[in-house]
Protein backbone atom coordinates (compact mmCIF):
# COMPACT_ATOMS: atom_id res chain seq x y z
CA UNK A 1 0.00 0.00 0.00
CA UNK A 2 2.79 2.66 0.66
CA UNK A 3 4.53 1.50 -2.74
CA UNK A 4 1.28 2.52 -4.25
CA UNK A 5 1.38 5.66 -3.20
CA UNK A 6 5.05 6.96 -3.75
CA UNK A 7 4.99 6.06 -7.16
CA UNK A 8 2.42 8.57 -8.06
CA UNK A 9 4.65 10.90 -6.19
CA UNK A 10 7.43 10.23 -7.88
CA UNK A 11 6.06 10.45 -11.34
CA UNK A 12 4.69 14.45 -10.41
CA UNK A 13 7.83 14.97 -9.03
CA UNK A 14 9.46 14.42 -12.47
CA UNK A 15 6.46 15.48 -14.70
CA UNK A 16 7.28 19.04 -12.41
CA UNK A 17 11.04 19.02 -13.14
CA UNK A 18 10.45 18.11 -16.69
CA UNK A 19 8.44 20.84 -17.43
CA UNK A 20 10.39 23.52 -15.47
CA UNK A 21 13.98 21.72 -17.86
CA UNK A 22 11.55 22.79 -20.66
CA UNK A 23 10.94 26.12 -19.96
CA UNK A 24 14.59 26.88 -18.87
CA UNK A 25 15.43 25.44 -21.93
CA UNK A 26 13.12 27.40 -24.14
CA UNK A 27 14.80 30.91 -22.25
CA UNK A 28 18.15 30.06 -22.98
CA UNK A 29 19.74 30.64 -27.00
CA UNK A 30 21.01 27.91 -28.71
CA UNK A 31 24.49 27.61 -29.62
CA UNK A 32 23.89 27.93 -33.02
CA UNK A 33 22.22 31.37 -32.82
CA UNK A 34 24.94 33.09 -30.81
CA UNK A 35 27.53 31.94 -33.59
CA UNK A 36 25.35 33.54 -35.71
CA UNK A 37 24.65 36.97 -33.98
CA UNK A 38 29.07 36.82 -33.82
CA UNK A 39 29.31 36.13 -37.04
CA UNK A 40 27.18 39.12 -37.94
CA UNK A 41 28.80 41.61 -35.81
CA UNK A 42 31.51 40.36 -36.81
CA UNK A 43 31.51 41.03 -40.31
CA UNK A 44 29.17 44.42 -39.31
CA UNK A 45 32.59 46.03 -37.15
CA UNK A 46 35.07 44.35 -40.23
CA UNK A 47 32.66 47.15 -42.22
CA UNK A 48 32.56 49.97 -40.06
CA UNK A 49 36.92 49.56 -40.01
CA UNK A 50 36.82 49.59 -43.25
CA UNK A 51 34.89 52.61 -44.26
CA UNK A 52 36.58 54.22 -40.91
CA UNK A 53 39.72 53.47 -42.69
CA UNK A 54 38.29 55.15 -46.18
CA UNK A 55 37.07 58.26 -44.39
CA UNK A 56 40.53 58.51 -42.94
CA UNK A 57 42.07 58.33 -45.74
CA UNK A 58 39.55 60.84 -47.42
CA UNK A 59 40.02 62.55 -44.86
CA UNK A 60 44.13 62.72 -44.93
CA UNK A 61 43.63 63.20 -49.00
CA UNK A 62 41.35 66.14 -48.25
CA UNK A 63 43.70 67.81 -45.59
CA UNK A 64 46.56 67.23 -47.81
CA UNK A 65 45.13 68.97 -50.63
CA UNK A 66 43.89 71.98 -48.35
CA UNK A 67 47.20 72.67 -46.84
CA UNK A 68 48.18 72.35 -50.87
CA UNK A 69 45.43 75.10 -51.75
CA UNK A 70 47.03 77.37 -48.83
CA UNK A 71 50.83 76.77 -49.16
CA UNK A 72 49.65 77.84 -53.30
CA UNK A 73 47.90 80.37 -51.59
CA UNK A 74 50.21 82.11 -49.46
CA UNK A 75 52.66 82.19 -52.40
CA UNK A 76 50.57 83.79 -54.22
CA UNK A 77 50.28 86.71 -51.85
CA UNK A 78 53.65 86.44 -51.49
CA UNK A 79 54.31 86.73 -55.16
CA UNK A 80 51.62 89.59 -55.54
CA UNK A 81 53.38 91.17 -52.28
CA UNK A 82 56.43 91.20 -54.57
CA UNK A 83 55.03 92.59 -57.36
CA UNK A 84 53.40 95.68 -55.68
CA UNK A 85 56.67 96.08 -54.14
CA UNK A 86 58.03 96.32 -57.49
CA UNK A 87 55.54 98.61 -59.12
CA UNK A 88 55.70 100.86 -56.08
CA UNK A 89 59.08 101.02 -56.92
CA UNK A 90 58.77 101.97 -59.88
CA UNK A 91 56.28 104.59 -59.04
CA UNK A 92 59.00 106.18 -56.81
CA UNK A 93 61.76 106.05 -59.50
CA UNK A 94 59.63 107.44 -62.29
CA UNK A 95 58.91 109.99 -59.52
CA UNK A 96 62.32 110.77 -58.60
CA UNK A 97 63.52 110.88 -61.82
CA UNK A 98 62.26 113.90 -62.87
CA UNK A 99 64.51 116.33 -61.42
CA UNK A 100 65.62 119.47 -62.71
CA UNK A 101 65.85 122.98 -61.56
CA UNK A 102 66.95 126.40 -62.97
CA UNK A 103 67.42 129.74 -60.10
CA UNK A 104 68.70 133.24 -60.55
CA UNK A 105 70.80 134.96 -58.00
CA UNK A 106 68.04 137.61 -56.86
CA UNK A 107 64.63 137.16 -55.95
CA UNK A 108 63.48 140.93 -56.84
CA UNK A 109 65.92 144.33 -57.77
CA UNK A 110 69.54 144.33 -58.22
CA UNK A 111 73.12 144.60 -57.00
CA UNK A 112 75.93 142.53 -56.02
CA UNK A 113 76.82 139.95 -53.97
CA UNK A 114 80.54 140.17 -52.24
CA UNK A 115 83.14 140.45 -52.39
CA UNK A 116 83.56 138.22 -48.49
CA UNK A 117 87.32 137.57 -46.87
CA UNK A 118 86.18 133.70 -47.48
CA UNK A 119 84.03 131.16 -49.41
CA UNK A 120 80.43 132.38 -49.25
CA UNK A 121 77.36 129.88 -50.24
CA UNK A 122 75.32 131.48 -52.78
CA UNK A 123 71.90 131.19 -52.19
CA UNK A 124 69.89 131.67 -55.82
CA UNK A 125 66.30 132.82 -54.69
CA UNK A 126 64.81 133.39 -58.00
CA UNK A 127 63.54 129.70 -58.95
CA UNK A 128 61.34 129.33 -62.41
CA UNK A 129 61.75 125.76 -62.26
CA UNK A 130 62.51 123.58 -59.84
CA UNK A 131 61.33 119.69 -60.64
CA UNK A 132 61.10 117.59 -58.04
CA UNK A 133 61.98 120.04 -55.35
CA UNK A 134 65.58 118.87 -55.14
CA UNK A 135 66.98 122.29 -54.84
CA UNK A 136 66.64 124.53 -51.59
CA UNK A 137 66.23 127.86 -52.00
CA UNK A 138 66.66 128.71 -48.84
CA UNK A 139 70.17 127.05 -48.56
CA UNK A 140 71.43 127.37 -52.21
CA UNK A 141 71.77 123.77 -51.56
CA UNK A 142 71.34 120.61 -54.98
CA UNK A 143 70.84 117.06 -52.98
CA UNK A 144 70.42 114.26 -55.24
CA UNK A 145 66.92 112.16 -54.78
CA UNK A 146 68.21 109.27 -56.43
CA UNK A 147 71.58 107.60 -57.64
CA UNK A 148 72.42 109.01 -61.34
CA UNK A 149 74.28 111.03 -63.47
CA UNK A 150 73.34 114.88 -63.07
CA UNK A 151 74.68 118.03 -65.17
CA UNK A 152 75.37 121.36 -63.46
CA UNK A 153 75.81 125.00 -65.36
CA UNK A 154 76.34 128.03 -63.58
CA UNK A 155 77.14 131.82 -65.65
CA UNK A 156 78.42 134.38 -63.21
CA UNK A 157 79.38 137.95 -64.16
CA UNK A 158 80.17 141.25 -62.72
CA UNK A 159 80.86 144.93 -63.75
CA UNK A 160 84.63 145.53 -64.42
CA UNK A 161 86.64 146.86 -61.23
CA UNK A 162 89.71 145.94 -58.57
CA UNK A 163 87.60 142.50 -57.71
CA UNK A 164 86.94 139.28 -60.21
CA UNK A 165 84.12 137.46 -60.05
CA UNK A 166 84.64 133.53 -59.09
CA UNK A 167 81.91 130.61 -58.07
CA UNK A 168 83.34 127.63 -57.75
CA UNK A 169 80.90 124.36 -57.75
CA UNK A 170 81.19 121.84 -54.66
CA UNK A 171 79.96 118.44 -54.16
CA UNK A 172 79.78 117.43 -50.91
CA UNK A 173 83.24 119.36 -49.72
CA UNK A 174 85.04 118.28 -52.92
CA UNK A 175 85.51 121.73 -54.99
CA UNK A 176 84.85 120.47 -58.85
CA UNK A 177 85.11 122.81 -61.24
CA UNK A 178 85.23 127.12 -61.04
CA UNK A 179 84.16 129.55 -62.96
CA UNK A 180 86.19 133.04 -62.79
CA UNK A 181 86.24 136.09 -64.66
CA UNK A 182 87.78 139.69 -64.12
CA UNK A 183 87.52 142.61 -66.45
CA UNK A 184 88.98 145.84 -65.36
CA UNK A 185 86.18 147.42 -67.54
CA UNK A 186 83.01 147.21 -68.61
CA UNK A 187 80.79 143.70 -67.82
CA UNK A 188 82.62 140.77 -67.66
CA UNK A 189 80.95 137.35 -67.35
CA UNK A 190 82.00 133.48 -67.50
CA UNK A 191 80.26 130.01 -67.30
CA UNK A 192 80.99 126.10 -66.41
CA UNK A 193 79.22 123.35 -66.30
CA UNK A 194 80.13 119.49 -64.78
CA UNK A 195 78.30 115.94 -65.29
CA UNK A 196 78.66 114.47 -62.12
CA UNK A 197 77.96 110.78 -60.84
CA UNK A 198 75.65 111.25 -57.53
CA UNK A 199 74.63 108.89 -54.68
CA UNK A 200 71.35 109.28 -52.91
CA UNK A 201 72.11 112.48 -50.27
CA UNK A 202 75.21 114.17 -52.11
CA UNK A 203 74.68 117.94 -52.03
CA UNK A 204 76.07 120.27 -54.88
CA UNK A 205 75.81 124.26 -53.98
CA UNK A 206 77.98 127.21 -55.45
CA UNK A 207 80.58 129.27 -53.31
CA UNK A 208 81.54 132.70 -54.42
CA UNK A 209 85.27 132.67 -54.42
CA UNK A 210 87.16 134.57 -51.19
CA UNK A 211 87.17 138.14 -52.64
CA UNK A 212 85.09 138.31 -55.71
CA UNK A 213 81.59 139.64 -56.89
CA UNK A 214 78.91 138.12 -58.52
CA UNK A 215 75.91 140.70 -59.90
CA UNK A 216 72.67 139.99 -60.95
CA UNK A 217 68.99 142.08 -61.65
CA UNK A 218 66.09 141.44 -62.99
CA UNK A 219 67.88 140.15 -66.58
CA UNK A 220 69.04 136.96 -64.40
CA UNK A 221 72.88 137.14 -65.33
CA UNK A 222 74.28 135.06 -62.52
CA UNK A 223 72.46 131.65 -62.75
CA UNK A 224 72.57 128.06 -61.36
CA UNK A 225 71.02 124.95 -63.11
CA UNK A 226 70.92 121.34 -63.19
CA UNK A 227 68.89 118.18 -64.03
CA UNK A 228 69.22 114.02 -63.93
CA UNK A 229 70.36 113.00 -67.06
CA UNK A 230 69.83 109.18 -66.05
CA UNK A 231 69.50 106.99 -63.10
CA UNK A 232 72.10 104.10 -62.39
Amino acid sequence: MKITVIFPLLLLVCSGCTDQNKQIAKQQPCPQDINAVLREMTATLTQQKFEMRLLQRENKEHAAKLEQQETELKKQETELKKQETEVDKLKQQLKVGQVAFSASLLATGSGHVGPFPKQTTLIFKHVPTNIGKAYNPHTGIFTAPVRGAYHFEWYIGTHGGAQPSGAVLVKNSEHIFIAWEHQPSHYGSSANGVTLLLEVGDVVFLRLWVNTKVFDNSNHHTTFSGHLLFTM
